[in-house]
């Protein structure tokens, strides 16, 4: 089976990826994100998740009955409960996960407001949505002004700020529930300094490396959305050959419809 390029540059973007994550600097990054992340999957249940990110499970910690993990391509599936598939096109069920971690994918997928847009149709109205981020305004965020640093992980691809990304989620009908900063240290230091990473945390500075998300689907929309929605035609297989766990349908298009028909939809 050919691989496309898209396919063929993001199966490399995991690798490097990974290669990074398996560095002390991408460690100790992780290290942090997972304290950040720990009290919040403490109060999460449910039945799926799913973790899109170049690393291993982050929130392995959660108490959800069936996490999935995310690859591009079958080679780089570490797990068996691995979703191959492009992040843009999802093979699975509106509304079907408790949580959807979103990991550092943001700043340099192909696609990035239909990487975003696809995480929020999966998400459940009572689940929650977890973006981590680079911090622009960081130690860390020094080091991209070196040559040559912008084209290697984890300083390549463009990093947006909460604020921008507030924007987003309002677009796909989400809110920001709380924004924690994570990974503090001084320029050229790792971030594993336990003084400064208290001290951070305890008032919740926007000076560490990274950030974390907490988003929900806006309570207004999800009462509108489970009354008015009308399904017309199933969500199209993967071309990557995911498995998919369900059907997901999509709206008709209402361009396409006759007037007897757009009369009926707007009655």
């Amino acid at each position: 089976m050919s691989i496309s390029p898209t396919v063929s540059s993001l199966a490399a973007l995991v690798r490097d990826g990974r290669r990074f994550w398996a560095t002390p600097g991408g460690q100790a990054v992780r290290q942090a994100e997972r304290a950040c992340l720990g009290p919040v999957c403490e109060r999460l249940f449910g039945v799926h998740s799913l973790e899109l990110g170049m690393d291993g499970p982050l929130a392995d910690m959660c108490p959800v009955r069936h996490p999935m993990t995310w690859a591009p391509t079958r080679e780089l599936a570490e797990h068996p409960a691995t979703l191959v598939c492009s992040p843009e096109a999802l093979p699975l069920p509106d509304g079907s996960l408790s949580l959807v971690v979103i990991h550092h994918l943001l700043e340099v997928a192909p696609d990035p407001h239909r990487t975003l847009q696809e995480a929020a149709r999966v998400t459940r109205d009572d689940g929650r949505l977890i973006i981590f981020g680079w911090m622009p305004l960081s130690a860390g965020a020094l080091l991209r002004v070196m040559p040559g640093r912008r084209r290697r992980l984890p300083w390549r691809g463009q990093w947006r700020t909460p604020a921008r990304l507030r924007d987003w989620l309002t677009f796909v009908d989400f809110e920001i529930e709380r924004v924690d900063y994570c990974g503090f240290h001084l320029p050229g230091a790792l971030p594993c300094n336990a003084a400064l990473e208290t001290l951070g945390r305890r008032h919740n500075l926007p000076l560490g490396d990274s950030y974390m998300i907490q988003a929900s689907r806006r309570p207004q929309l999800a009462q509108s959305q489970g009354s008015r929605l009308g399904f017309a035609s199933p969500f199209g297989g993967s071309a990557l050959g995911a498995t998919r766990l369900g059907q997901s349908r999509f709206l008709p298009d209402p361009y396409s419809l006759n007037d007897q028909e757009r009369k009926t939809e707007v009655d």
